[in-house]
């Protein structure tokens, strides 16, 4: 079974440069129109399902591409929520967003609580959609920058580099393991170089 991991379309907090997080803001007029060009990309691929976060700007992008599709948009799954950064959300950062919490960022999201959220939810995606769709169906997963980066690193057991809007990460689930296909569309072996 694959898993097409989607990040959202662009919002207005994405062109300025804010940490969006947990905070539910909709798609702008550039998301929407990444949301189709991400349909035509998907429109071979035969997928089975799609599903989301339940924030906006991620369920907006994932409606998009199913009514595109033909294919029913299915659930939202809370583990797929986007890091949250608590105080910080709305704010452009001047430095880089560390791991875990310290001083700077004393009440962000810890890396390991956000990393085990998203393979929860690639694990629910799977048991959920498996007697559904068969091994060897293709379900797109809409949802956010920082959980899906981690998640790949996670897999990859190496670091991932920003994700962009609207861009497919393919993992696969075979013999018992996950891998990772691509990364920001690209296989995963030009992604690393």
């Amino acid at each position: 079974m694959r898993i097409e991991l989607i990040r959202h379309g662009q919002t207005d907090w994405n062109r300025d440069g804010r940490l969006q997080g947990s905070s539910d803001i909709p798609l702008n007029d550039t998301g929407r129109a990444q949301a189709v060009e991400t349909a035509a990309v998907l429109a071979d691929q035969g997928l089975s399902a799609i599903v989301s976060s339940p924030l906006m700007r991620a369920r907006e992008t994932a409606r998009i591409i199913a009514e595109i599709l033909d294919i029913d948009l299915g659930a939202s799954y809370d583990d797929l929520i986007e890091r949250d950064y608590a105080s910080l959300e709305g704010a452009v950062p001047t430095e880089p967003i560390p791991d875990e919490p310290n001083a700077d960022f004393a009440d962000i999201e810890p890396r390991e609580a956000v990393t085990a959220r998203g393979m929860r939810a690639i694990v629910e995606i799977r048991d959920t959609r498996l007697p559904l769709d068969g091994p060897d169906a293709t379900v797109a997963a809409v949802c956010h920058g920082t959980i899906i980066r981690f998640v790949l690193s996670e897999i990859l057991g190496e670091e991932i580099p920003h994700i962009h809007n609207a861009a497919i990460n393919e993992i696969e689930w075979a013999d018992g393991a996950w891998r990772v296909l691509s990364v920001n569309g690209s296989p995963v072996v030009e992604a690393r170089a």
